[in-house]
């Protein structure tokens, strides 16, 4: 991936877009025919006012009836050149700026997919996705038309100038001197337009998180019956995204105007001391022809010009946010010198783990945690919410790094272990299923895409799901709809299953695995997983007691650290914590005498 320039650098006027570099060098070839095409079509353009002035000079002057025939043919000819030049020159800078736009969108998503959970908790979905869609969009205007329209009309805009001192120095003194007034306010206006599109872009950014927050909590919003109130905000979201482009608008419109009004009058005032100058007959009518055409191809070229830079400015902005998105770098990084994990070995081990999350660095989610879990072992992990329960599994696939002590697979850190040979070798199904809008075979075999239907089937037994897939419509083949919509909860939660056994890893980790299942399929589903647990090593998240007093181990945790461990029933004698949770779930009596009343309260409440 290119390198992206740190977001910390200040940038200046268009200098973001020179970023773009690295996406558009593989294409030097086309962009090389595009630039022959432009520089044609340029070319063409200014050959228009030799021809038309000795088309009237030789011509309708003189009364030379071959000599017109001649010149509308050279007319013709130059036309039919500069048509086929624009032709080619659309063609190859509207691929190009297609190619670049879907080059730079698949590199800012393959970027942000490696980013771990950490940077998705200070960025919205709603406004990576704007970067993805409003900005690349601004950019492929750019690269796709405005860049090539832009050195189109400076080549015009510098030819035109040549040509006005060729055919009347005196008169092209007067029109280069009147272009020093017309690029003050396009320097003046321009850095002021730039800043407002940075700013309308990031309101229309988070008018785009906001929708998309919303519109991924439906059934929440719904069930409040809060649409109005959400209508209300992104309406004032738009609004504000309205209020800020409509300033930019303005300034652009009076940049433009300004712009038109002081070349135009400078053009009059020339054109009319040219007009003197042919009736003193220092000029002939086909040279203040050739001149008057050179003269509104440089306007042209300036007002063209001018319109382009506020293009690329805005599209300037849009490079530095996705710029940003490039630049933020993952604090999970694989290692240079990585080790294959063993495919045997002594299990799991947490060594002295402490850890924070960076939303909240005074908070200890894990403090000096240390536990081991032999190869095949199935251990069960039970505390009051926030006692870093989950926590153990995102340091164990690396969605974190613990900023103390060490993780070890079969004697291996994890840090030293590829990160794509780490997490195959872990399959999770967590309390909070995710199922994609493909089919239901494309769900299971999620992570062994090479699957056939015998095997999905085969797990889809195993996780109880079997029977309700073929009552599906198309059965393994039925569309699930986005987050799987079209399925209950139990249902979207057998699907997780069967994808985490359908992946077969060495390492099983649920979390809360049952919760959403109702008491005839947790059944069958805590005798599927049971079964799935065997000769694997398995780390289980329950709140539910009765679905893990059958586990090696049972480790208690509170504020992250462990209090206990060992089985079901020496817990009820030894552990007050336990004993406390078993007898608000089973209603058995606390078997720890020597528990006080503090602590329960502090059991309740936690």
């Amino acid at each position: 991936m290119p390198d992206a320039v740190p977001p910390s650098l200040p940038s200046r006027a268009i200098g973001p877009l020179f970023a773009l570099f690295p996406f558009m060098r593989p294409y030097a070839g086309r962009w090389a025919l595009a630039f022959l095409a432009l520089v044609t079509s340029a070319g063409a353009t200014l050959a228009l006012p030799v021809a038309f002035r000795y088309l009237i000079d030789r011509g309708f002057a003189a009364g030379d009836r071959a000599h017109i025939d001649r010149y509308f043919l050279a007319l013709f000819v130059v036309s039919l050149v500069l048509a086929g030049a624009t032709a080619l020159r659309f063609y190859f800078v509207s691929w190009l700026g297609e190619r670049v736009t879907a080059d730079l969108r698949s590199a800012v998503y393959d970027h942000v997919l490696e980013m771990s959970p950490q940077f998705f908790e200070t960025t919205q979905t709603g406004e990576v996705l704007s970067r993805l869609t409003t900005d690349t969009t601004l950019i492929q205007t750019v690269v796709g038309s405005s860049l090539s329209l832009g050195l189109r009309n400076f080549f015009l805009l510098t030819g035109g100038v040549a040509m006005l001192a060729v055919t009347s120095p005196v008169l092209s003194g007067y029109i280069i001197a009147t272009l020093v007034v017309v690029v003050a306010p396009i320097v003046v206006f321009g850095r002021r337009v730039r800043r407002l599109s940075r700013a309308s872009q990031d309101k229309v950014a988070n008018a785009s998180a906001l929708a998309g927050e919303v519109l991924n909590a439906m059934p929440t919003v719904q069930s409040y019956a809060q649409e109005p109130f959400e209508a209300r905000r992104f309406a004032g979201a738009v609004e504000v995204a309205f209020a800020t482009a409509l300033t930019r608008i303005r300034a652009r419109a009076w940049l433009t105007a300004v712009v038109i009004v002081l070349v135009f009058a400078a053009i009059v005032f020339v054109l009319w001391l040219g007009a003197q100058d042919v009736l003193a007959g220092r000029m002939t009518a086909g040279q203040l022809s050739q001149f008057i055409l050179y003269a509104v191809f440089t306007a042209g070229a300036v007002g063209a010009v001018a319109e382009v830079w506020g293009d690329l400015q805005r599209a300037a902005g849009a490079t530095e946010r996705l710029l940003q998105l490039l630049a933020a770098r993952s604090p999970v990084v694989q290692a240079e010198a990585t080790v294959t994990l063993p495919a045997r070995g002594d299990g799991i081990r947490f060594d002295n783990v402490s850890f924070y999350y960076p939303s909240r660095p005074g908070i200890a989610a894990l403090a000096g945690l240390s536990l081991d879990v032999r190869a095949g072992e199935h251990v069960a992990l039970v505390g009051p919410s926030g006692a870093g329960k989950t926590t153990l599994f995102q340091l164990l696939l690396r969605f974190y790094d613990p900023q103390a002590g060490s993780i070890l697979i079969n004697g291996v850190p994890t840090r030293q272990v590829p990160l794509v040979e780490l997490r195959k070798g872990i399959g999770v199904v967590l309390q909070e299923s995710v199922i994609f809008s493909g089919s239901v075979l494309d769900n299971i075999r999620y992570g062994a895409p090479d699957a056939t239907l015998p095997q999905v089937q085969r797990a889809a037994e195993m996780a109880a799901a079997a029977g309700f897939i073929e009552e599906l419509p198309q059965g393994y083949d039925t569309f699930l709809g986005e987050r799987g919509v079209r399925l209950s909860g139990g249902q979207r939660q057998r699907i997780a299953i069967a994808r985490a056994i359908m992946k077969n890893p060495p390492i099983l980790l649920l979390d809360e695995a049952t919760s959403a299942l109702d008491a005839a399929s947790e059944r069958l589903v805590q005798k599927a997983l049971d079964n799935a647990a065997q000769n694997r090593t398995t780390l289980v998240i329950a709140h539910r007691l009765a679905t893990v007093q059958q586990a090696d181990r049972i480790v208690v945790l509170e504020q992250g650290g462990i209090v206990a461990q060992g089985r079901h029933a020496d817990l009820l004698l030894s552990s007050p914590l336990y004993a406390q949770l078993a007898a608000l779930q089973f209603g058995e009596q606390i078997a720890h005498t020597g528990q006080s009343d503090a602590e329960c309260d502090r059991v309740d409440s936690a």
